[in-house]
């Protein structure tokens, strides 16, 4: 275990808590207190480190999409338990607000093909969000959300595009994360980027 961690770069307390938790399988028993442990515990970690400390999921949340990679579950809904384990922003909003908000997200989704659940937390936070752009009387976002539905689609490619390539479900899943995670701040520096660009040329005089 002592190696394990070294090459893991995950202290040996840790790497025990996901052992009693479940998270990580056992190594093979060489002695009663010493086992040896592989390349699959060690890309295991890497998953579990990501799901837990870039993800933000919870332990039961991270057992539920290990058990479907283990299980060989379809790897849209891996993705699926993994996407809508993420957290996300959740504004508080007046009921008015969102039933608008649907309306109109419902308008979009069914443009684009998309299925709106009822249970997707991920559904919520775009009513909330919609919602709050309502109540504060800035609806030029939610006039154009076709326009940024369509900009969304071809990022969800993209991202698709990039991790389709990668070898195992495992190492998908991690990478998933990770680019959805990370890949909201570093798109959001981007479009800040992109706005003080496209501010300079139209309203620079």
């Amino acid at each position: 275990m002592a190696e394990l961690s070294a090459e893991s770069g995950v202290p040996v307390a840790t790497i025990k808590y996901y052992l009693r938790e479940g998270l990580l399988p056992p190594g093979e028993r060489t002695s009663p207190n010493q086992a040896r442990y592989g390349k699959e515990h060690i890309q295991r970690l890497k998953l579990v480190r990501a799901l837990l400390d870039v993800g933000g999921l919870s332990v039961a949340k991270v057992r539920d999409v290990l058990d479907g990679i283990d299980q060989h579950d379809d790897l849209h809904q891996v993705l699926g338990v993994t996407q809508h384990g993420l957290a996300l922003r959740q504004i508080q909003v007046d009921e008015s607000n969102t039933e608008s908000a649907m309306a109109r997200l419902e308008q979009v989704a069914a443009e684009r093909g998309w299925t709106l659940k009822a249970d997707n937390p991920v559904v919520e936070a775009t009513v909330n969000t919609l919602g709050a752009f309502i109540e504060l009387g800035r609806t030029e976002l939610v006039d154009r959300l076709s326009e940024y539905a369509k900009l969304a689609d071809q990022m969800a490619e993209l991202d698709l595009d990039t991790v389709y390539a990668l070898d195992d479900p495992q190492t998908i899943v991690e990478a998933a994360v990770v680019g959805t995670v990370l890949g909201d701040t570093l798109f959001a520096a981007l479009r800040r980027l992109a706005q003080e660009r496209a501010s300079a040329a139209r309203f620079r005089s």
